[in-house]
């Protein structure tokens, strides 16, 4: 696996290291874990990572679902949400980000390795299909 960079966003400082810790065991490299949705934007912008997990839950005055969507405007970076929360609102809040997962928490690491896995993979397939729709248009 060539070297993968997820940024991990999450306010909690120990369930951030434990899933580093999972991300790192699996074979990908964490640039970063920031608390806020301001961070969050800013690691994107300097470290450019393939793949962000974030909580919606988070510090300061943007939440994880405001972040996600500047993220997708400003960079073509896939999210996946990683939370705690699940009801109605916030996930049809969450949806209109057109994020590449959904996990609740407490979660598995099989179901966190799999999910980043066919994010990555669905978001170089577009990618792929949008070079070849550039290419056959020039």
């Amino acid at each position: 696996m060539e070297d993968i960079k997820i940024l991990v966003v999450e306010d909690e400082g120990i369930i951030g290291l434990n899933i580093k810790k999972k991300l790192k065991s699996f074979g990908y490299t964490v640039p970063a874990i920031v608390t806020t949705g301001k961070e969050a934007i800013k690691m994107a912008e300097i470290t450019f990572p393939d793949l962000i997990l974030m909580d919606v839950r988070l510090k300061g005055d943007m939440d994880g679902i405001e972040a996600a969507g500047e993220i997708r405007k400003n960079f073509d970076i896939p999210v996946i949400y990683l939370t705690a929360y699940s009801d109605d609102e916030v996930l049809e809040k969450a949806k209109k980000t057109e994020p590449y997962g959904y996990i609740v928490k407490p979660f598995k690491a099989n179901d966190l390795k799999s999910n980043i896995e066919i994010a990555l993979y669905r978001h170089q397939m577009e990618k792929d299909e949008q070079d070849k729709t550039c290419n056959n248009n020039a």
